[in-house]
């Protein structure tokens, strides 16, 4: 192709800094990851962070030096944080690279490969059948350039180009070869613009992240004012020094930070966004992991997710005194005589062989307008393929039978004789009919257990498309889509959106869609209570991919549609989508298992905390004791359950889920350290001594919640539960001076084993209500809808 352009020369390279330095470039993009410094300075100086440090200084001018142990775990999260998050970083940095997109431009008179993102204003471009149009050109040279502009219009219809006329970014060519020159760069595209009205995109929902944004508030503010009274109170406690009262406030208030869960949840996303990226997934919003875990509701278009976007040949049914080998020689000349190709021209040339034994003499290609292609070839006469319903009467037998394969989802051509045709007005002469052939749409082998996959997972596939509905239908059945009987027109759909909620529930398929409609249907459901992800690849998918929960777009796609979207297939392939949420789940339900531990310390801490400056008595805990029962009952747990592979993601959300867990153990916690000062009122025991009980149960509560949140217990988690009871066990009785605690085996530790069995017995008990009032909850909102929909 080079060779044939030779008289252009383009831009030179001082043209080209020019309009660098100006600003007249398609620019970079940044990706979902930050930069290197970015992700150091964000796992270092943040809130927390700066919060235990300064506790820490505390500690230290106290002399305790081993109560400030706390700091080599805040060093450790950091760390992990900091070198997961760069080896992600560069996992997709080199993933960026071998799937930059790349165009052919000609400079200083060679052709050269550049990035999409190095485009200057007034580029030349090389454009071929096949390449996307990246940036806004003007027609420069055509030989028989078509444009697919169905990105941008919905219709698939290609569009003949002449010189002058305009490339519209997001578009492609179908056929033919050209030159064209960048009018516009950047945000000044034409998708982009589209795009620009998309900014407003939903941000991948995380409940998650905002549940634990919320606690995170809470605690930044009750955080400094319950410390300086707990601090004030302590001092007020007999017997207590200030550095005895300042290591007590601190152990108070270094519960309280939820350090661990924040740590867990981004290093967790970090490390979805890569173990996506492996799958060939590119996120470009981390709370996309989550939303992808939580969709019910899986929107789509048929192109490209049900079936290939290619057409076959399924049958032949010759005109009654002509033979299928009649129609195959026909067919075999017909399927090679044209120059401009698309998907139905591609179907037939798979089909039929170029044997050469038929001359061509002139054709007349195809156009929208025509709906047919027409053909003379010499000694042979003159022959047409296009639409029925031009050429065929309603009342014939074949054009009935044409009929019957349409309905059932199949596209038909007509094939027929000619007197004769006229290239410059495009008219054919004399049509007589020969036969019919039928076509259909290519469906993905592995459709079928896609669709099977999402089904066994509770989520609904609904097909949206701009198709007639009920070839969408048939399709979709035959792909095993459930419930793709129920099909709708989208013309015949309600405007009013409390009046398309109450319907769009009843349908599966949507036909003859408008991009605003799609839209509309994606908010209809999230209306009726669902997290719905859509997976669309064109211009005219935006509107519905950006308002989605989750959005997904296929690299193969348009530009515009990359931007909206949330997450990014780069193989184009739907097939990986069931992998890629079973991916998802498994992040999120890792998370949802081990938050339950980091939110009972936070709960509890606070308690405490509020408990103890109210009644003025030590506080039960210094910080050498929390950092043990942390280690044991939450931060070697929440490593090893993260790790663990499962696709459980809890239906009722993340906040009822941890709450149903994390709330009964704290006010278990609460209960049983009043429990131990109202025996310490009583039989009046020593610091250590009361020091130990307060740990004891401390560490079986801790273990109490690892275990409820370990069920249904396995091998793993059933050893994992004994190795770290036996741990604390062991910890208790080998550093007694180290852990402040007094002997076991004194007569003052005789009621230590009634309070931990009570404990227990509590902790069990309030979890086994609080499941029930969720359930009963749970059911009352089900009926509530139920009774409002019959309303």
């Amino acid at each position: 192709m080079s060779t044939e352009y030779k008289k252009y020369r383009g831009l030179t390279e001082k043209e080209i800094s020019e309009r660098i330095q100006a600003g007249k470039v398609n620019g970079v993009q940044k990706g979902p990851l930050k930069t290197e410094r970015e992700i150091v300075t964000s796992h270092i100086v943040t809130y927390f962070n700066i919060l235990n440090l300064f506790l820490g200084s505390l500690i230290f001018m106290t002399g305790k030096f081993v109560n400030a142990a706390f700091l080599m775990v805040v060093v450790l999260n950091s760390l992990i944080g900091i070198i997961q998050e760069l080896k992600v970083k560069r996992l997709i940095d080199k993933l960026s690279v071998l799937t930059a997109v790349k165009v052919s431009a000609i400079r200083d008179g060679e052709v050269r490969e550049i990035k999409v993102e190095e485009i200057v204003l007034d580029d030349l471009l090389l454009l071929e059948g096949g390449v996307q149009i990246c940036s806004d050109c003007s027609v420069v040279e055509s030989r028989g350039m078509e444009v697919n502009e169905s990105m941008l219009t919905g219709e698939s219809v290609p569009v003949k180009k002449k010189p002058g006329d305009k490339l519209l970014s997001g578009s492609y060519l179908t056929s033919g070869t050209g030159v064209g020159r960048v009018i516009h760069v950047g945000d000044e595209n034409y998708a982009q613009a589209l795009t620009m009205k998309a900014k407003t995109k939903r941000r991948a929902s995380s409940e998650m992240q905002d549940t634990i944004k919320q606690v995170i508030k809470a605690v930044s503010i009750m955080i400094i004012p319950v410390g300086i009274l707990l601090f004030i109170s302590q001092y007020a406690v007999g017997g207590l020094t200030v550095n005895e009262s300042v290591v007590k406030t601190v152990g108070g208030v270094i519960g309280m930070v939820p350090e661990g869960l924040v740590l867990l949840t981004s290093v967790s996303f970090v490390l979805g966004v890569g173990r996506l990226a492996r799958k060939r997934a590119l996120v470009q919003e981390m709370e996309a992991v989550e939303a992808l875990a939580r969709v019910d509701v899986l929107c789509l278009d048929k192109t490209g997710t049900i079936t290939t976007g290619e057409l076959a040949v399924e049958r032949l049914i010759p005109e009654k005194g002509i033979s299928i080998v009649d129609m195959r020689r026909v067919m075999n000349a017909m399927s090679f005589a044209f120059d401009d190709i698309n998907p139905t021209q591609e179907a037939l040339m798979r089909c039929f062989q170029n044997t050469g034994e038929w001359k061509t003499v002139e054709t007349i290609p195809f156009s929208p307008e025509r709906k047919y292609r027409a053909a003379t070839f010499e000694g042979q006469g003159s022959f047409v393929l296009g639409a029925p319903e031009f050429f065929m009467d309603a009342t014939e037998e074949l054009y009935l039978e044409a009929l019957s394969y349409e309905e059932n989802g199949m596209r038909v051509l007509f094939l027929g004789t000619c007197d004769r045709i006229d290239k410059e007005t495009g008219e054919v002469f004399g049509v007589g009919s020969f036969g019919l052939i039928v076509l259909s749409d290519v469906i993905r082998p592995e459709a079928e257990e896609t669709f099977q996959y999402f089904k066994e997972n509770d989520v609904r596939i609904i097909v949206i498309s701009g198709d007639n509905p009920v070839t969408v239908s048939k399709i979709a059945e035959k792909a095993g889509v459930q419930g793709a009987a129920s099909y709708v027109d989208a013309s015949s759909l309600p405007d009013k959106p409390e009046e398309l909620e109450s319907v769009i529930s009843q349908y599966a398929v949507f036909g003859r869609v408008t991009p605003e409609q799609k839209q509309h249907i994606i908010r209809g459901f999230q209306n009726n209570g669902h997290t719905v992800g859509m997976v669309g690849d064109g211009v005219n998918d935006v509107l519905a991919i950006k308002d989605a929960d989750c959005g997904i777009a296929m690299a193969a796609g348009s530009e515009a549609a990359h931007q909206a979207a949330h997450i990014v297939l780069l193989d184009s392939d739907f097939s990986c989508m069931p992998e890629i949420v079973r991916e998802g789940r498994m992040i999120i339900g890792s998370i949802e298992r081990v938050s339950a531990l980091y939110l009972t310390k936070t709960l509890y801490s606070s308690l405490l905390c509020v408990i103890f400056i109210l009644i003025s008595r030590a506080y039960p805990f210094i910080p050498i004791q929390l950092t043990l029962i942390s280690t044991i009952t939450i931060g070697i747990p929440s490593f090893i359950l993260t790790l663990e592979q499962t696709e459980s993601v809890s239906k009722e959300g993340f906040l009822p889920h941890i709450m149903q867990i994390s709330l009964p153990a704290a006010l278990t916690m609460a209960v049983a350290m009043g429990a131990i000062q109202i025996l310490h009122y009583f039989l009046h025991f020593t610091p250590e001594v009361l020091s130990t009980y307060n740990l004891l149960v401390g560490g079986t509560v801790g273990l109490t919640v690892l275990y409820r949140v370990c069920r249904p217990l396995n091998r793993l988690r059933g050893l994992l539960l004994g190795v770290l009871a036996a741990g604390f066990f062991f910890s208790v009785v080998g550093f007694k001076p180290l852990l402040s605690i007094a002997n076991l085996l004194q007569l003052d530790m005789i009621w230590v084993l009634p309070i931990i069995v009570g404990s227990m017995a509590m902790a069990q008990g309030l979890a086994h209500m609080a499941e029930k009032i969720y359930l009963y909850r749970k059911r009352r909102n089900v009926d509530d809808k139920k009774t409002c929909r019959h309303k």
